[in-house]
């Protein structure tokens, strides 16, 4: 790249933008003075260069149109470094927001197109090491700010029980893959529900850990305190065995904490659920102008059923969750605003590596490209930089403040039930958007229903979303919260849930697969 001193009409630029008055000899002046500095920047490029690794050759290709009727692929690989190993044999797509090194990464936006990563990240590595076929990259919505399938770069992605509804995002393709049998396992991201909203109205099981129990390196940030990748699965039992090859510190993910080690998630995973207390969470049932009666139904009965089997179900309160979504919005609002949009997806002041390619690609994209960004990227944009230069970055630090309250209303509540159960969604999957849909329709279908998601991106418990019935024919889901690192028990109760279910159901292929 090369460092291009500045002129003195972009200091009197930057100066203006800090208060200062300097006139055009003191501008001349600090330029003089910032040479040495730049130089270093010059050498430090220098250096960098020297070690960055190639990037591996790796085919890839874009799915063939009658192979993606639903838009859920947006790469097709074939990768596998070993035949044995917990995922021998088993298929997996990974969400665009993942680098797979050699393969192009958009993250479903215009602003990153053209991008490839030098390295994998590290779930990635993992997932081959494990022996995983790792089949493609899954389209994703742009930054991944949404929780519908139709904002990302490439068009809506369709859901595979009702082409004409949200899939639900932002790993939508992933989830559409797992849930038409087109891939066995995915690679999802969650910041705000973005694996378990697109599980719920695919039909599917989606875990997000706890935080920081799955390494982030490697993936595209959005905000490193509600940062979660996780498993997608067709069972319960294949997402315990992908969570458990994903799970443990990498050593360079600075939101990990070094000291935890991952559970074997498939120990007690039959163990069942006899003398367990499940505890209705109240604030997520009955959500004023959201929520399906029929959902919360659905869900109350599959938590019940649960009774049968020996649980111990009642009703608990806690009133953090309802809160809890105030102080996600504003830690997503002004966090996502400061380091992926103005930072570029840029963590500073934090140790790890860090893709400087992605950085400054992203950087020059999103400039020319502005005007092609989403509705919901330009909101955050828009509702981030006024809070954020208006108030400074007050509220952002209140709400982390507010935050060890938050973990503490549901650890309360996890003192006195061994897991806690509310609808992942509120209602089942909402129609697609038309073209002629109004921004404020675009928007609420792409932030409207992760009431009961999101505050848990913020408290980083873990948390299971499983299939829990039909309504109407569309799948209704159940999310098992935990205490934080007891993934292995949110996924000991939904496969106590799935047998008592006598397995989920699946969307009609004939139907996911016509051409829409």
């Amino acid at each position: 790249m090369g460092i291009v001193p500045p002129s003195v009409a972009e200091l009197r630029e930057i100066a203006e933008r800090y208060g200062l008055s300097l006139d055009d000899g003191a501008l001349e002046s600090f330029r003089d003075l910032m040479a040495p500095t730049l130089a270093s920047y010059s050498e430090v490029e220098r250096l960098h260069a020297e070690r960055a690794p190639e990037p591996p050759r790796r085919e890839h290709a874009p799915p063939a149109r009658s192979e993606n009727p639903l838009n859920a692929w947006c790469l097709r690989t074939d990768l596998r470094t070993r035949e044995d190993g917990p995922l021998a044999g088993r298929t997996v797509v990974v969400k665009d927001n993942i680098a797979v090194g050699g393969v192009p990464m958009a993250n479903g936006s215009r602003a990153l197109r053209g991008f490839v990563p030098r390295a994998d990240a590290t779930v990635v590595t993992r997932v081959l090491d494990a022996g995983g076929r790792i089949v493609g990259k899954g389209t994703c919505e742009d930054l991944g700010y949404s929780a519908g399938s139709h904002t990302g770069a490439d068009g809506p992605v369709r859901n595979p029980w009702d082409p004409e509804r949200s899939a639900g995002g932002s790993s939508s393709g992933p989830a559409v893959l797992v849930a038409t049998g087109e891939a066995d396992l995915a690679l999802g991201g969650d910041q705000g529900g973005s694996l378990r909203v697109p599980a719920a109205f695919s039909g599917v099981v989606g875990h997000k850990p706890t935080h920081g129990l799955v390494p982030c390196t490697g993936s595209f940030p959005m905000e490193n305190t509600l940062d979660h990748l996780g498993p997608i699965a067709a069972t319960v039992t294949d997402a315990a065995t992908l969570l458990g090859v994903l799970a443990g510190p990498d050593g360079l993910d600075p939101r990990q904490d070094p000291r935890t080690a991952p559970a074997d998630y498939l120990a007690d995973l039959d163990a069942g659920v006899e003398g367990l207390r499940i505890g209705l969470l109240t604030e997520g049932f009955g959500l004023p102008g959201l929520s399906d009666p029929r959902v919360d139904a659905a869900v109350s009965a599959a938590a019940h059923r649960l009774a049968e089997a020996g649980a111990v179900v009642s009703e608990i309160s806690v009133p953090w969750h309802t809160k809890g979504f105030d102080v996600w919005k504003v830690i997503a609002t002004d966090g996502i605003a400061w380091q992926m949009i103005d930072g570029n997806g840029l963590a500073r002041g934090v140790p790890g590596p860090m893709d400087p390619e992605l950085v400054a690609h992203f950087g020059a994209g999103r400039a020319r490209h502005a005007d092609a960004f989403s509705e919901t990227v330009k909101l955050v944009a828009l509702n981030g930089a006024y809070t954020l230069g208006r108030y400074h970055g007050a509220h952002y630090a209140m709400a982390r403040n507010l935050v060890p309250e938050l973990i503490a209303g549901y650890d309360t509540a996890l003192s006195e039930v061994d897991v806690l159960v509310l609808p992942t969604v509120p209602h089942v999957a909402n129609r697609l958007p038309g073209k002629d849909s109004s921004r404020e329709e675009y928007v609420g279908a792409a932030l409207g229903m992760v009431h009961n998601v999101a505050p848990l991106d913020a408290s980083g418990h873990p948390a299971t979303a499983v299939p829990a019935g039909l309504v109407g024919g569309l799948p209704v889901s159940m999310m098992i919260v935990g205490p934080r690192l007891r993934d292995d028990l949110c996924l000991r109760v939904a496969r106590a849930h799935e047998l008592a279910m006598g397995g989920f159901p699946t969307p009609d292929r004939s139907t996911s697969t016509a051409r829409v």
